[in-house]
């Protein structure tokens, strides 16, 4: 049976955190296989515990982490050892920081919430908050988000209030890490590595399309990529 990491500090009261297990069921269930969540709480986080057979990891909504250095060594492990990796809302956000500090050397690369006073806000306020609302995403022509939607535009539900600093979108060219999608400003909804089997970070909760029942294609992706 597929094992999936499910990277974050699980609280029932968050959206979220109840529509993941379910929207993994549901894809599960177009590709008709099993799969099983495993909550991992980012304090107790270790190399070796997450080296424990697991398919797949996704790190999850709901940041601040209780550790914010547990979610980024799962995002490392994912990226450095090829396992197929999903951030999401919160998750995205740390890829960024995680990446931006293993890969760019950027260990001044901060995040807004956490630390408002950091001299490299990388993470930081989105222009507009996105709370509870859908907006339209575009997805850059040729990315592996294109490919796994089928179409060029499409409206994500999201709850987010932090993205990337428009400001420092240059120190991520020829890295590797790459704008998958934008919105209606052009500002980034998602990063994709381009060199990895599948490692996708978004500013959008996919998994709330689970609240009406619909499998969605993002989290199909990212299952098969698992198997």
């Amino acid at each position: 049976m597929l094992t999936i990491a499910l990277i974050g500090d699980y609280n029932p009261t968050v959206t979220a955190h109840l529509a993941i297990p379910k929207a993994l069921e549901l894809s599960a269930q177009f590709l008709n296989m099993e799969l099983e969540p495993h909550w991992i709480a980012t304090e107790t986080i270790t190399n070796t515990e997450i080296r424990e057979s697991f398919g797949a990891i996704w790190c999850v909504p709901a940041s601040p982490y209780k550790n914010t250095n547990g979610a980024l060594t799962a995002i490392r492990y994912a990226r450095e050892n090829n396992i197929p990796f999903l951030g999401t809302c919160g998750g995205y956000q740390h890829a960024l920081l995680e990446f931006a500090h293993n890969v760019l050397n950027l260990k001044e690369a901060d995040h807004a919430e956490t630390n408002p006073n950091a001299t490299m806000q990388l993470v930081a306020p989105l222009s507009c908050a996105l709370v509870e609302t859908s907006a339209s995403v575009r997805l850059k022509e040729g990315s592996r988000l294109a490919e796994i939607y089928g179409n060029s535009e499409v409206t994500e539900m999201y709850r987010c209030r932090y993205g990337l600093n428009p400001q420092y979108i240059s120190l991520f060219e020829n890295s590797g890490l790459v704008i998958g999608a934008v919105d209606e400003n052009n500002e980034p909804r998602a990063m994709e590595l381009t060199n990895h089997p599948f490692f996708i970070g978004v500013g959008f909760q996919p998994e709330r399309s689970e609240l009406k029942g619909e499998t969605h294609p993002l989290i199909t992706a990212f299952v098969k990529a698992a198997l």
